[in-house]
C-alpha cells in the first residue's frame, strides 16, 4: 500500500488496490551474510515489515575509506542500541518481508514533508511523464529547508526552446501531476539549461549538489515558478450580505447567454472579482492559502473538503446575488476558473457592497425578488436533487431498500415481510437489545418510574438510573465521572459547542462521522480535517497553527463506521500532548467492541484512560439502549451537567432508555465471552471475504466489515441478491461515500453463528461474480 509505505508502514496490498505500489524485492539474504533494518535515529534493530536503514556485515565488505578514519568509522564501523557489530550503513533504506529485502530509498535523499516520508524517485518519475519536453533520468526532486517549513522543490533539464509561453505549459503541467499523483503540490519548479545539473561519474543527477545550486541561485535557470515569490494583496475576510437567487437557472440575466463550461479557463479575469474570491478563499482555507495565486488548485493544492469548498461557493453566490450552474460547479477548480465562472454567470452589477447608515442607523438591506423555491418544499433544491436521484435508481427496477419494516427483535435474525432473514445490518454487537436480563430491567424501570422523566435533570430532578449509569460508566471506562444524554448526534454537537467557538480550532479525521462535522460547523471554531488516520499530518498541522489559536480540539473515532478501521491512539495522544490540545475519541461503535474485555480501544492499546481528554460514546449499539454519553474529569462532566445546551435544556435520558443501558453494562462485566465471540465471529468474516478476493477495505480486527462494490448500481443489485438469498444488508451508496467506494456495510454481532458467516461470504462473493464478473479480475 503506497500511502502506508510513505508513512513508515508496511501493509500487503491487492495489485489492483488504487494505492498500489508494486516493489520488486532484492533476493534472499545469503549464507555468511547478515542483513539488518535499523532505526536510523537511535540505532536499534526493526522487526520484519518495519521501514529502516539497511545494515550489512560480511566477508564481501571493504574495510573502509583510504586515510579517513572518522568516515570509515562513521560508515563501517556502525553498532546497534545493545552494542552489536560492527555493520556497514549502506544507506539505503528498506524492509525484510517473506525473507526477501526490499529496498525502500535512500536515507538522505527523503523528503520529510507534513510529517510523511516522500521518495525524490517516484516524484521524479512523475515528473518525466508529465510532459513531453521532460527527458528521462534529467530531473531532481528534493526539500529545502532554508525557509520556515520544508519546501518542495524540482528541477528539470530541458532543451531551450524560444517561446516563453511553453514553459508555463511544462510547469503547469508538473505541478498538476505531482500534486495528483502524491497529494503534494510543489513549493517551485525550475527548468534548467540542458546538461547543466550536477552528475556523478556515471551520469546520475546528484540532487545534493542541485540543492545546493539552488539555495545559492546558482542554477542555469531557463524557466521557473516559485510559490513564496507571488506578491498577493491580503485583506479581511469578506463578509457575505444575504441570500439572493438570479435568473431561471441561476445565472444572471445579463450572463444568460454564456453557458459554457469555465474549466481550464485562462483568461485575466476582472481584478475586484479575484479580490473577492480571494478573500472567500482565505476566509475559510486559513493557513493554507497563504501563498494563494491566480492558478492554485483549490482541490488538490489547498487540500480543501468539499464541505469548505461548498463554503466558499455558498458565501460568493452570496455576496455575487446569483448563483453557479451545478455543471460549472463541479468542473471549476482553481481561483482564475472561480472568478470567471463569476463574470460569466453572476456578473459584477449585482454585488452587494456595504451601504452608508440611514437616518436610524441601520443599513438598509437590498430588495429581492421571492422565488418559489424559498418557501416551497417541493421546489427546494435540496429535494428535487434527492428525487433525481431516487428516479435513477427507480429505473434499475431494484426495490428501495431502505426503511425496511422489522417485524421483531432485530439480533442475528430479523423478520421483514413475515420472511425470516440473516441481518447484517443491526449493530446489536453483543446481543443486548432483546437480551431477557435487560428486558427485565427494563420492564421494572417502567413500573417503577413510568416511560419518561417529563422534564430536563437539571430543572425537575433526576433518577437514581441516572447516577447509577453514569458511575458506571465513568468507572468501566477509567475516568472520574460521565453524563448521559437522549442522543449520541446530539451528544457530539452539544459537546463541541459547549467546548470551542470563535477564536478556537477543530482538527478532526477526514472520514469523522455527520455528528462532530455538524457540532463542529455550529461551535462558529475553525475546522479542519486531517487525513484519515494520519497522526503526523495532524502533528505537522498544530506545528503551523497551534499558536493562532486559543483552544484546539482534536477529534477522532474509535472505531470508523464505514470502514471498520481505528486511529493509532498512542501516537495521537502523544501529539495532543506536545500541542497543548485536547483529544475527544468518539467511541461509538469501538465501546463494547474493542479490547479484552470490551472496554473500548483505551484498552486494546493498554493506555491510560484518562490520557484522553473526552471519551464519548453512544448507548444504542453494545449497550442495547438509546443515548449518548461523555465521560472525562469531574471539571467537565460537571461543566457540562450545568451548561451544555443539549443537556440542561433537554428532557432527560428516559427510564427505559437508562435501565437498559445500564443493564446491558452489568450483563457484560459478567459475560465477557461475548467479546470474544464477537472477535472471533468478526476475524472468521474478514479472513473468509479475503479468501474470497473481496475488497474489504481497510477494515481490521473491529465487527464493521464493508464489501466495496465500486459503484452505487452494483452495490444496489448486490445488496437485492442478498435479500433474495434469505441475508438482510445494506448497500451505502454515493454521496455518503464516493462513487468508487460505494459498498455493502456488514455489522458483525457476537449473536452470529458460523454458518451464518460462511453463507453471507459465499452469497455476497457469488452475487458479486453475478452482477460484475470483471470484479475478479486480476
Amino acid at each position: 500500500d503506497g500511502r502506508q509505505l510513505d508513512a513508515g508502514q508496511v501493509v500487503v496490498c491487492p495489485a489492483d488496490a488504487s494505492e498500489a505500489r508494486e516493489l520488486v524485492g532484492s533476493g534472499q539474504i545469503l549464507p555468511g551474510e547478515e542483513v539488518i533494518i535499523v532505526d536510523e535515529q537511535d540505532c536499534r534493530p526493526l522487526a520484519n515489515d518495519e521501514i529502516g536503514e539497511i545494515w550489512v556485515r560480511s566477508p564481501s565488505v571493504g574495510q573502509g575509506y583510504w586515510e579517513r578514519e572518522e568516515a570509515t568509522l562513521e560508515t563501517f564501523g556502525a553498532r546497534t542500541l545493545d552494542g552489536a557489530g560492527p555493520y556497514l550503513r549502506t544507506g539505503d533504506l528498506g524492509f525484510l518481508h517473506d525473507q526477501q529485502l526490499y529496498v525502500a530509498g535512500r536515507l538522505k535523499d527523503i523528503i520529510i514533508v507534513r510529517g510523511v516520508n516522500r521518495y525524490p524517485q517516484e516524484i521524479e518519475q512523475t515528473v518525466e511523464q508529465a510532459h513531453p519536453l521532460i527527458q528521462s533520468g534529467l530531473t531532481a526532486a528534493f526539500a529545502d529547508q532554508s525557509a520556515k517549513r520544508e519546501r518542495l522543490i524540482i528541477c528539470a533539464e530541458v532543451q531551450k526552446r524560444s517561446e516563453a509561453t511553453e514553459w508555463d505549459d511544462v510547469i503547469k503541467a508538473i505541478r498538476r501531476s505531482v500534486t495528483e499523483q502524491h497529494d503534494l503540490p510543489p513549493d517551485a519548479i525550475v527548468l534548467v539549461r540542458f546538461g547543466t545539473l550536477p552528475r556523478t561519474s556515471s551520469g546520475k543527477i546528484q540532487r545534493h549538489a542541485c540543492r545546493d545550486l539552488f539555495v545559492r541561485d546558482a542554477l542555469k535557470v531557463v524557466g521557473q515558478w516559485r510559490s513564496w515569490e507571488l506578491d498577493l494583496p491580503t485583506s479581511e475576510p469578506m463578509i457575505a450580505a444575504s441570500s439572493g437567487k438570479a435568473g431561471t437557472d441561476g445565472a444572471s440575466p445579463a450572463s444568460m447567454a454564456a453557458q459554457t463550461s469555465t474549466a481550464g479557463a485562462t483568461g485575466q479575469p476582472d481584478r475586484e472579482i479575484l479580490q473577492i474570491v480571494m478573500d472567500a478563499i482565505r476566509a475559510v482555507a486559513q493557513e493554507r492559502a497563504k501563498e494563494l495565486e491566480l492558478d492554485t488548485n483549490i482541490v488538490v493544492d489547498l487540500g480543501l473538503d468539499s464541505l469548505e469548498r461548498m463554503q466558499i461557493a455558498h458565501s460568493l453566490e452570496q455576496t455575487f446575488d446569483g448563483r453557479f450552474p451545478e455543471n460549472t460547479l463541479q468542473e471549476i477548480e482553481t481561483v482564475r476558473e472561480v472568478a470567471l465562472a463569476i463574470e460569466r454567470y453572476m456578473g459584477k452589477n449585482r454585488i452587494r457592497r456595504e451601504l452608508a447608515p440611514n437616518e436610524s442607523g441601520v443599513k438598509p438591506v437590498d430588495k429581492r425578488e421571492i422565488l418559489p423555491e424559498d418557501y416551497c418544499f417541493d421546489q427546494l433544491p435540496e429535494y428535487r436533487r434527492l428525487k433525481r436521484t431516487m428516479s435513477k435508481f427507480e429505473m434499475t427496477g431494484v426495490p428501495n431498500p431502505y426503511f425496511s419494516v422489522h417485524e421483531g427483535i432485530v439480533r442475528d435474525t430479523t423478520r421483514i415481510a413475515g420472511r425470516e432473514l440473516i441481518s447484517f445490518s443491526s449493530y446489536n454487537y453483543l446481543g443486548m437489545s432483546g437480551d431477557p436480563a435487560v428486558t427485565a430491567a427494563v420492564k421494572q424501570a417502567v413500573d417503577q418510574y413510568g416511560t419518561s422523566v417529563s422534564a430536563s435533570r437539571l430543572v425537575s430532578g433526576e433518577k437514581p438510573l441516572h447516577r447509577q449509569l453514569e458511575t458506571a460508566l465513568a468507572q468501566w471506562i477509567g475516568v472520574d465521572d460521565a453524563v448521559a444524554m437522549v442522543g449520541g448526534h446530539a451528544t457530539n454537537e452539544t459537546t463541541i459547542g459547549l467546548l470551542v467557538g470563535q477564536g478556537d480550532l477543530i482538527l478532526h479525521d477526514a472520514l469523522s462521522h455527520n455528528s462532530i462535522i455538524q457540532g463542529a460547523i455550529l461551535s462558529g471554531a475553525r475546522r479542519r480535517p486531517f487525513p484519515h488516520n494520519d497522526w503526523q499530518a495532524l502533528a505537522s498541522i498544530l506545528a503551523d497553527v497551534r499558536n493562532n489559536f486559543r483552544r484546539v480540539l482534536v477529534v477522532v473515532e474509535g472505531v470508523y463506521s464505514m470502514d471498520g478501521d481505528f486511529p493509532n491512539l498512542p501516537h495521537f495522544i502523544e501529539v495532543k500532548r506536545q500541542h497543548n490540545a485536547w483529544l475527544m475519541v468518539d467511541e461509538a461503535h469501538s465501546a463494547g467492541t474493542m479490547g479484552a474485555t470490551g472496554r473500548g480501544i483505551a484498552e486494546h492499546f493498554s493506555v491510560n484512560p484518562r490520557d484522553v481528554d473526552i471519551w464519548m460514546g453512544t448507548l444504542s449499539k453494545s449497550y442495547g439502549s438509546c443515548g449518548g454519553y461523555i465521560a472525562g474529569c469531574k471539571p467537565l462532566i460537571e461543566l457540562l451537567k450545568y451548561t451544555a445546551p443539549g443537556f440542561v435544556f433537554s428532557v432527560g435520558l428516559s427510564p427505559t432508555n437508562t435501565a437498559a443501558a445500564l443493564a446491558s453494562l452489568q450483563v457484560l462485566q459478567a459475560e465477557p465471552q461475548r467479546v470474544r465471540t464477537l472477535h472471533q465471529r468478526a476475524e472468521l468474516f474478514l479472513k473468509l471475504a479475503k479468501q474470497q478476493r473481496l475488497n474489504t477495505g481497510d477494515s481490521q480486527s473491529t465487527p464493521v466489515i464493508p464489501v466495496i462494490t465500486g459503484n452505487s448500481l452494483h452495490a444496489l443489485m448486490v445488496s437485492r441478491k442478498m435479500f433474495e438469498a434469505g441475508i438482510n444488508v445494506q448497500p451505502i451508496l454515493y454521496p455518503a461515500v464516493e462513487e468508487s467506494a460505494a459498498r455493502l456495510r456488514f455489522f458483525i454481532n457476537s449473536t452470529h453463528s458460523q454458518q451464518q458467516i460462511e453463507y453471507a461470504v459465499q452469497q455476497v462473493s457469488a452475487a458479486m461474480h453475478e452482477v460484475n464478473p470483471s470484479y475478479f479480475a486480476d
